[in-house]
């Protein structure tokens, strides 16, 4: 056995050994999960009880659960964004305790025309991985083909933009890749810098060109819709990646060259590996993750709508299992998935207080809200976070169901973010969005007032279709008024847009007056009073608007927003 090899299984017996004691941990942290959760609550109020949110609460005086329902509401991030605006300005008293600093604010999609800043912090970050290392334990001690073998992992930058006084903002995912060990760090074989490449199509295939030469062992992404794309560019782009394996250049198609020229001396040619890719594509006549790779598992979200693109797995990667990452929020991590196949996790029970919402409830009763240990198998409920970053009773807006227990830590199951949102590719809109949109575009289009409705359309990519009560003499301005609105208003809508994750939205004109008449139908078959009866302007599920008349039906533009829908 040469050295290195004797190495690498040293190394591999190690690692499976300090896995199992992490995930054992794991394990009697669920047993104790009552115990926990209060060690949690105890130390989260201890740590903050000086900043202004906790003196303006009394944290000082609170002695048990009771006292902290007593004292603290349960609130959106609406509520809690003023206290987020002065930690923005520099006040990170605002929130956060003698002592804490904030490493960066992580972005998330809001409600309304802001984004959420989230404040990151060392001990935020801290629980926050701790959650990834069970996850990624589990999933290696049940795929152990995948340990010491290299890792693609899909990251954003975590400084697309500065605060004033220079406090990066962006994803926590980049965060994480940069912070991580570097004995993990050295397994990734995408840079970080590709998650700066603007171009969709050139990060992709720059993220394939440094990934199909190793023998990736396994993927994590957040979206399921991103191992497509990424197999789809480097079969589209076959003959040329090739090439680029063969010489060790980068040559991406598409608008990234500054980024790639940065990159591309981190290559070097590799001709036997280019050989035997040629051969594959000479046999299959394509190029796909399931002829190159031998991958031990997958990992990314399958609940919720974001499942239906899983059916389109086995055509690029073949059998290779899939593990959901969990219900994992830039506000934190709720559970982790301890098998493949399922949405539903273990609650992590160490990370933040959970509290639990009956899911019609507003939460203002008390006989709503339920500790971890006293929820209904079966039953849905809202999340509620009391996190390390300060924020305390935040309603997530998750909904959830409880598909059994561990120990006493409860197994969800995410369904769907709240009543008005949409998320068929994780863009998170709301339905003040959609309505803001459509306003501002209507008033820059002199159109008389009308009535519409925005419904997600599965599709590839999945898109958004926009039914108009009455033809629209001006479509094509409308629905890239529209789209051009969503992006300015929700920043993962954009992302998904810019990616081609998610297409273009398609106008359908529907006869003058049909959804008057939709409405006064509905609200008959409901016994609503008129006056109480709110017309829906956004559709969350896919095929919800199938009753709707088509006009006459288009292709959605997936990739770009100059594309012309119905007029």
């Amino acid at each position: 056995m040469s050295r290195s090899s004797w190495l690498d299984a040293v190394s591999g017996h190690v690692a499976r050994a300090h896995a199992r004691v992490q995930y054992e941990r794991f394990v009697r942290l669920c047993k104790d999960a009552v115990g926990v959760q209060e060690r949690v609550l105890r130390r989260r109020i201890a740590a903050h009880a000086d900043s202004a949110f906790g003196r303006e609460h009394g944290f000082e005086r609170i002695r048990s659960y009771a006292d902290f329902v007593a004292r603290v509401p349960i609130r959106t991030y609406e509520e809690l964004q003023p206290y987020v605006e002065r930690m923005v300005r520099g006040e990170t008293s605002a929130l956060l305790g003698r002592g804490e600093r904030v490493l960066m604010f992580a972005m998330t999609s809001g409600s309304t025309d802001q984004p959420k800043y989230v404040p990151v912090t060392a001990e935020f970050l801290r629980s926050y991985r701790c959650g990834w290392n069970v996850f990624g334990v589990k999933a290696l001690l049940d795929h152990p083909e995948g340990f010491l073998r290299p890792i693609l992992q899909v990251v954003s930058p975590m400084d697309e933009r500065r605060t004033e006084l220079g406090v990066p903002c962006g994803s926590i995912s980049g965060l994480l890749a940069g912070t991580a060990k570097r004995v993990v760090r050295r397994f990734y074989v995408v840079p970080r810098e590709t998650g700066e490449i603007e171009d969709p199509e050139a990060r992709y295939y720059t993220i394939m060109r440094f990934a199909v030469p190793c023998d990736v062992g396994w993927m994590v992404t957040a979206s399921p819709a991103t191992p497509i794309k990424l197999a789809r560019a480097a079969s589209a782009h076959a003959e040329k990646l090739i090439r680029d394996i063969h010489d060790g250049t980068l040559r991406p198609p598409g608008a990234g060259g500054d980024v790639a020229a940065g990159l591309g001396g981190r290559l070097h040619p590799q001709p036997d590996v280019a050989r035997r890719l040629s051969s594959i594509l000479d046999i299959h006549g394509e190029l796909l993750p399931r002829h190159y790779w031998n991958l031990a598992f997958l990992a990314n979200w399958t609940g919720g709508t974001l499942g239906l693109h899983l059916a389109d797995f086995p055509k690029y990667y073949g059998d290779t299992p899939v593990r959901d990452i969990g219900l994992l929020a830039t506000e934190g991590r709720v559970s982790i998935p301890l098998e493949d196949s399922t949405a539903a996790g273990v609650l992590d029970v160490g990370s933040s207080f959970f509290e639990f919402v009956d899911a019609e409830a507003d939460g203002s009763d008390a006989d709503c809200v339920h500790r971890c240990e006293d929820l209904t198998v079966g039953a849905e409920y809202r999340v509620v976070l009391t996190t390390a970053a300060g924020f305390f009773r935040y309603d997530l807006g998750d909904r959830v169901v409880v598909r059994g227990y561990r120990g006493r830590a409860p197994i969800v199951e995410f369904l769907h973010r709240g009543a008005h949102v949409s998320s068929v590719t994780g863009e998170k809109l709301t339905e003040w969005q959609v309505t803001t949109a459509f306003e501002r575009v209507g008033q820059a289009l002199q159109l008389k007032e009308t009535s519409f409705v925005l419904a997600p359309v599965w599709g590839d990519p999945p898109y958004y279709r926009l039914h108009v009560d009455g033809v629209a003499t001006n479509g094509t301005a409308l629905v890239q008024g529209v789209d051009r609105e969503l992006k300015q208003l929700n920043v993962e809508y954009a992302s998904k847009r810019s990616s081609g994750r998610l297409g273009m939205i398609e106008l359908n004109g529907l006869p003058s007056g049909y959804l008057e008449g939709m409405n006064l139908l509905r609200q008959s078959r409901q016994g609503s009073a008129r006056e109480q009866f709110k017309h829906q302007y956004l559709y969350t599920r896919p095929g919800a608007d199938g009753e709707f008349p088509l006009a006459r039906r288009q292709a959605a533009v997936a990739n770009t927003s100059e594309g012309v829908s119905n007029e």
